[in-house]
């Protein structure tokens, strides 16, 4: 009796040197995470390595520092975000502020509703979305992509908030199986909102695990069908990553002290020594592990 044939599944996994061939100038990029966390960085530090130019940047809707070096680093034209900063360690990114202040960065001025309105039009594969809440307030004056116009139904006056569509969103999670059915600790809020509105989505991981783990715990499977995994353990450093490690905040202060010196004294040479220290020198996220060092690593631990 002849037996059905099924056609093997084809694994997804990624070395992080193709997945950052992905990259071309002047891509919309979404990036995940949350302002010290869950930030897929072996990729990031590829962006600049290859001198990626040009880029529209989203997110997280709660920015942090990841997006700050981009703009350092001369990669950022356009940013898409609410909030940049490194919470306590500062408020307000360093290398963000003085392009802001300069008029040297396009900035989609928002919130964090109408950003994820944004994202969900895009997902809905909408040229726009209606955003009641900011009715009232200045963003349409200050941001004019965003519309107000008199709903067709109701008469009300809303704000119609433009799709943004990312090329590509680069997605940090704790583990995935190798076809792409990705597992966030923690609820993955923003990264699933960015999935959804992307064209296509590298998701980098801590580890990589068998699908019968996957198929273990349904319900924790936050991306589905992913279009590739890259495996980068400690791959979100100097952020934390949560059930992994906490975020290193000697390395943090070390390149807030390097924007700083720039943005107070207009001295990039702090910065440049940064870039070329744990960037440029290091040719793959593994060189990068060893200029930090096993004793730093491994005191990061959060459990």
């Amino acid at each position: 009796m002849a037996r059905l044939m099924l056609p093997e599944r084809k694994s997804l996994v990624l070395d992080e040197h193709a997945a950052a061939a992905l990259f071309r100038d002047g891509m919309t990029i979404a990036i995940g995470g949350f302002i010290n966390s869950s930030h897929p960085m072996a990729l990031v530090r590829h962006i600049i390595r290859r001198g990626i130019k040009n880029l529209t940047v989203v997110g997280a809707a709660s920015g942090g520092l990841d997006l700050d070096l981009l703009i350092a680093a001369g990669c950022v034209k356009k940013l898409v975000t609410t909030y940049m900063g490194g919470e306590h360690y500062c408020p307000v990114a360093p290398f963000f502020r003085i392009a802001a202040q300069r008029g040297e960065l396009d900035i989609f001025e928002c919130d964090e509703g109408m950003f994820y309105c944004a994202l969900r039009a895009a997902a809905q594969r909408l040229p726009s979305n209606p955003w009641k809440a900011g009715i009232g307030t200045s963003f349409p004056e200050i941001n004019p992509e965003i519309k107000v116009y008199n709903d067709p139904v109701s008469g009300e006056p809303m704000l119609a908030i433009p799709a943004i569509k990312p090329d590509l969103a680069i997605i940090y999670a704790a583990h995935s199986d190798a076809f792409g059915n990705v597992q966030h600790i923690g609820t993955g809020f923003g990264d699933r909102a960015m999935w959804r509105a992307a064209e296509k989505t590298i998701a980098q991981v801590e580890r990589i695990i068998p699908n019968e783990e996957v198929r273990k715990n349904p319900l924790a499977t936050s991306l589905v069908g992913v279009d590739g995994v890259v495996r980068a353990p400690y791959g979100s450093h100097p952020f934390a990553a949560p059930g992994y490690y906490i975020e290193d905040g000697e390395h943090i202060r070390e390149y807030v002290d390097a924007g700083n010196a720039f943005a107070k004294k207009g001295d990039r040479g702090p910065i440049n020594a940064y870039l070329e220290k744990y960037i440029l020198k290091p040719k793959t996220h593994e060189e990068y592990l060893e200029t930090i060092g096993i004793r730093r690593l491994i005191s990061l631990h959060e459990y």
